[in-house]
Formats: C-alpha cells, sequence, structure tokens
C-alpha cells in the first residue's frame, strides 16, 4: 500500500472505530445478553451491532475491498478473497467483556499478498488506540470513545517502537485464558524474568510499544484476532512467526482462516537458551 494512503485509511476508520467504541461501552456499562456459537465461542449484540458498523464504514472507506468479519464467517458469508482484503474482528476478548474486564479490542487489519500491511487496534474501556501510519511506522494514543475527532492531528499520536530484548531478562506475554502446558514449556526454554497474562489483541500493542519481547500462542486463534495487532507490531519493528520460524501469513480459506500456532516478538526471533 503506497505511504500516503496509511494515513488516509487510519483517518476514514477514526469515526467508524469510535462509533463501534460508543456501542461497545454503553452493553459494558447495562450488561449484555450472551449466545454460544457452534464452535462453543461467546457472541453478544455489542459484536453484531460492531461489526455492522465496522462493515459499512469500511464499504465507504475502501469500496470493493473484501472484508473478512468474524461474525459474517461464522454465518458463512465468505468473500472472495483473490487480492488485499481486511481482516475484522469487531470485539476481540468477548469473554473478558462479558465478565465486566476492560481489554476487549476492535481490530481492523488489511492484508496484501498474504501479509498485513495496514492495522488499528482500539480497546475503547481503555481508551488506547494502535494504529499503522506508514510503512515501518506506529503510532498510539489516548483515546476516549466520546472524542470528538476526525483527524490522526486532534488524536496525540505519539510514535511506538519494540525494544531491544535483554536475552537473559526477557519480558513475556501469555493469553489471559489460555496458559497451556505447551506455552508454560515453549516459555521454560527462554530466561523469562517477567511474565504477564493480558486478554485480546493489546498483548501485540503492548510488544509494539516496547513494554515486553515475546507473546507465544500454542493455541487456536482466528486471522482476525491477529491481523490488525500483527501489521502494528511489524511497523514498530517486530515479527510473527510460526513455531519453526516462518512468517505467520494469512488468508487460509481451507482452514476457515485459523492460525497455526505462533510467537509475535518485539524484533527478530531469539534462540533458545535451553531444550526442554
Amino acid at each position: 500500500m503506497p505511504a500516503s494512503l496509511f494515513r488516509h485509511l487510519a483517518e476514514s476508520l477514526l469515526s467508524i472505530v469510535l462509533e463501534a467504541g460508543r456501542v461497545q461501552m454503553a452493553h459494558f456499562k447495562s450488561g449484555v445478553a450472551v449466545e454460544t456459537k457452534a464452535d462453543r465461542s461467546l457472541v453478544t449484540v455489542a459484536d453484531r451491532q460492531s461489526e455492522e458498523i465496522i462493515l459499512e464504514g469500511l464499504a465507504r472507506a475502501a469500496p470493493g475491498v473484501p472484508v473478512v468479519a468474524e461474525e459474517e464467517v461464522t454465518a458463512g458469508r465468505i468473500p472472495q478473497i483473490e487480492g488485499a482484503f481486511f481482516l475484522v474482528d469487531p470485539l476481540d476478548g468477548t469473554n473478558g467483556f462479558v465478565k465486566g474486564r476492560a481489554e476487549f479490542t476492535i481490530n481492523i487489519g488489511l492484508i496484501e499478498e498474504r501479509r498485513p500491511t495496514f492495522g488499528l487496534v482500539y480497546a475503547p474501556a481503555l481508551a488506547d488506540l494502535y494504529v499503522t501510519t506508514g510503512p515501518g511506522e506506529a503510532a498510539n494514543a489516548r483515546l476516549e470513545p466520546g472524542a470528538d475527532v476526525h483527524r490522526l492531528a486532534d488524536c496525540s499520536l505519539a510514535p511506538i517502537r519494540t525494544r531491544v530484548p535483554d536475552p537473559n531478562a526477557l519480558g513475556a506475554l501469555t493469553s489471559q485464558t489460555n496458559l497451556n502446558t505447551a506455552t508454560r514449556r515453549f516459555l521454560d526454554g527462554y530466561s523469562v524474568q517477567e511474565q504477564r497474562a493480558v486478554a485480546s489483541s493489546l498483548k501485540f500493542g503492548l510488544l509494539a510499544r516496547g513494554e515486553a519481547d515475546l507473546y507465544p500462542r500454542v493455541g487456536p486463534t482466528s486471522e482476525w484476532d491477529t491481523a490488525a495487532g500483527h501489521a502494528v507490531l511489524a511497523a514498530a519493528g517486530g515479527v510473527v512467526t510460526t513455531l519453526d520460524g516462518a512468517p505467520l501469513l494469512y488468508g487460509n480459506v481451507a482452514r476457515r482462516f485459523v492460525n497455526p500456532d505462533f510467537v509475535a516478538w518485539g524484533r527478530k526471533p531469539l534462540a533458545k537458551v535451553r531444550e526442554i
């Protein structure tokens, strides 16, 4: 994507994610009915209303670009994705959202040639925004859902960059709900001094702004869970690989957009210090 289009796309999406954020906050404060999908994951009216807002907004902001969105896929509506396409998770972290936890996010990622090039991650309850602003450029801002902003210049964006890791004292992020034995075994191969459990795609944002060094995920995730955060992290200096070191790629229709196990790294992948 040309550099000039990054900021244009980000500005086009600002009002859209703020509107979706306001809808989510209204349900978050008042409570919401919960349904269980066929895969036993949870869904709420906040998920569905947010997705409608985002789909309508993307149709205006990027007409003709297909959108693969979580609830649309659940309903069996999957567009053709021969070229560039968006991956959307309207409410990442529904389990925590239902329980009153603030670490839920809105994820919008653009995939080109199977790699995420643009990403926007917004956590309305935390007023925390992450966005790619150009090739190799990512930024973070505090942005309340009720803010009346339409331009990036009004957001007080601060550039973010991943940190240089100390292999002898690493900081690791893990899933708040899926810290399994395989993940613990993976981390045992490294000198992890600090470990922090965080929900949703916020883990990518924290890596991108230099608060940790790696995030392993050994267990199922969907492409819409990771694409936006992956794009932000890559723009800030990080990489995301499968466990065997290959790049994490997107658009796998045959797998119904389910990711393989992966590791998000603040910089380049690190060698293990011990074999487990």
